[in-house]
């Protein structure tokens, strides 16, 4: 009813419609050939050959039935598109094309960043699909001659946090049906030890399959969620481009992409490639072919938690190749895992760890109740007395409790009197100035971010204001 007379008649509605879907069709395909003319300069000046594609339709779906058309190898894709706003991190039909996708795809972050201005980082789980990532980031970085790195994350404080909330609920008859402190134990000394060394096996053998196509990487292993751990050391490196596989270890046939593939699509600043070619190492396809199991082997290795089997056996059977053994007994499968995880042997005079909660020091504590996320707070909290645990420390201080913190959200209380406000990896940094010196070195960076005319302290403040907080701190070293 609010139309102009002459519209509510249908005879001209339709003359409109009519009119407006020729317009729109038309310039539609006029915006298209510019996009393709634009990208076939740039793929003649590179001498590639170019073909054009104009399908019409969603452009999510028109990509996904393009991909299974046609013979291609990669799809390239910016994470970002006309829709992009502050604060997004990946566009809905990027999003929806990684997902569906049945091969490689490279994802654009930053069109002022260039393969090459910083090394290349490869994600590795020890999957077929890691290893086809890594292989890719060979070649990648053989043509262009960019360092490779390869990194391996492990979680050592997931268990730690699942096995003390789960003793909340569970009545102490259910916990001997479950036998939970055995399987506190297990998953303890699994994660601290067994794990972290089938991890680095897992490096050691992309080390050598580097070595064999000629290219020397440089490897690490860290902990931490994988994905938080990957991201940190994409950032603290510069890495120019990230590959990581679209599915792990622990995927299933009906996983579409894995957790920690999809949350580093969304956060890493430099570009992704996601893989779905697969590798397997040489030594590993000859070790599977060559070495039998005796029936007594193979169901000691079956009864392993199913979340570590498929490691535990790559790890069994890469220590037999290693040794010239053809045929694994279970004595072998003990003594492979008792080196994996010391005191794991069912040692019933072994000392048992202690589970009791462990005190806080007054700043550590201090920090925590800082997180606004009740649900974060608690998890941080029991990570950080995992972390004091592993250093064998009788409290958690301020070192167990900084390495979680980069992420998390503080409560207002962190912005002060005079307006500014602490990011949380700041005012864990803070924290670790010596206290007789701490409120100096406070007052002094919030001094140098007004000065600056900035209310929030992060990284780049705080880096730039450390060095006039250190003369304030030792009135000495301005002689």
């Amino acid at each position: 009813g609010g139309l102009p007379e002459r519209y509510q008649r249908e005879s001209e509605m339709e003359h409109q419609r009519e009119v407006h879907e020729d317009l729109i069709g038309m310039g539609l395909g006029l915006i298209s050939d510019s996009y393709h003319d634009a990208a076939e300069d740039v793929a003649k000046k590179a001498d590639v050959p170019f073909d054009r594609l104009s399908p019409e339709g969603k452009n999510y779906s028109c990509l996904i039935d393009a991909m299974h058309r046609r013979d291609h190898d990669v799809l390239f894709i910016g994470a970002l598109g006309l829709g992009a706003v502050a604060g997004s991190t990946i566009g809905t039909v990027c999003e929806r094309v990684v997902r569906r996708s049945n091969m490689d795809v490279f994802v654009a972050k930053d069109r002022r960043l260039n393969i090459g201005d910083g090394p290349i980082v490869v994600g590795m789980d020890g999957s077929p699909k890691s290893f086809g990532a890594l292989m890719t980031a060979l070649d990648i970085g053989k043509r262009l001659d960019v360092p490779v790195h390869v990194v391996a994350a492990y979680d050592p404080y997931y268990h730690y946090v699942a096995f003390n909330k789960i003793s909340t609920v569970l009545d102490e008859e259910a916990g001997k049906v479950f036998r939970f402190k055995e399987q506190e134990q297990l998953h303890e000394e699994l994660i601290d030890d067994g794990i972290a060394k089938i991890y680095q096996a897992h490096l050691n053998v992309a080390e050598t399959v580097a070595q064999d196509a000629g290219v020397e990487v440089v490897t690490e292993l860290v902990a931490g969620k994988p994905y938080q751990a990957i991201k940190k050391y994409v950032e603290k490196h510069g890495a120019s481009l990230l590959l990581v596989g679209k599915t792990g270890v622990h995927a299933d046939d009906g996983l579409d992409i894995g957790g920690n593939t999809e949350n580093l699509l969304r956060m890493v600043p430099c570009h992704i490639w996601i893989g779905m070619v697969e590798h397997f190492p040489p030594s590993d396809v000859v070790a599977e072919e060559t070495i039998m199991w005796s029936d007594e082997a193979s169901e000691m290795i079956n009864r392993a938690p199913e979340f570590v089997r498929g490691m535990a056996r790559t790890g069994v059977i890469r220590q037999a190749q290693k040794e010239g053994h053809t045929f694994i007994t279970t004595k072998f499968v003990e003594q492979v895992m008792s080196k994996m995880m010391p005191g794991g042997g069912g040692d019933k005079d072994a000392p048992q760890q202690s589970f009791e909660r462990l005190d806080w020091a007054a700043d550590a504590r201090e920090m925590l109740d800082s997180i606004t996320d009740e649900q974060v707070r608690e998890n941080i909290g029991l990570r950080a007395e995992k972390s004091a645990r592993r250093d064998a420390a009788g409290q958690v201080a301020v070192a167990h409790i900084e390495p979680f913190m980069a992420e998390a959200v503080l409560k207002p209380a962190t912005r002060t009197e005079g307006g500014i406000e602490w990011r949380a990896a700041s005012l864990a940094r803070l924290q670790r100035v010596p206290e007789a010196f701490r409120d100096q070195v406070k007052t002094s960076i919030e001094n140098f971010a007004k000065k600056r005319g900035v209310s929030v302290v992060d990284a780049a403040i705080e880096d730039d204001a450390f060095a006039n907080a250190r003369l304030a701190m030792c009135p000495e070293d301005k002689a």
